[in-house]
């Protein structure tokens, strides 16, 4: 009868401490999980923000405006009779 009192207890006692186990190791994955989510979500939301200066940048490939910003900035183009100051310093 001891015995069988002792054997409840210790059984009770190793449900208990699995189910802490598991609950412990289950809420450190919810926390990576959710690490992991807002992370992407940034990325996603990053990743809408380029679209919309592609979109922005596609709707405006066609107007005498950029196409005169891209020669001056990439190729170096300058209208004619237009003075260039150069900045030595960079």
């Amino acid at each position: 009868m001891k015995i069988s009192k002792l054997l409840k207890k210790f059984f009770i006692v190793g449900v208990i401490l699995y189910i802490s186990v598991t609950f412990i190791n289950q809420q450190k994955s919810i926390n990576a999980y959710n690490n992991q989510q807002a992370v992407l979500r940034n990325r996603i939301k990053e990743q809408n923000e380029y679209k919309q200066t592609l979109l922005a940048t596609k709707e405006n490939i066609s107007s005498p405006e950029y196409i005169e910003e891209l020669a001056r900035e990439k190729l170096d183009m300058y209208l004619p009779n237009e003075k260039v100051y150069i900045d030595v310093n960079k």
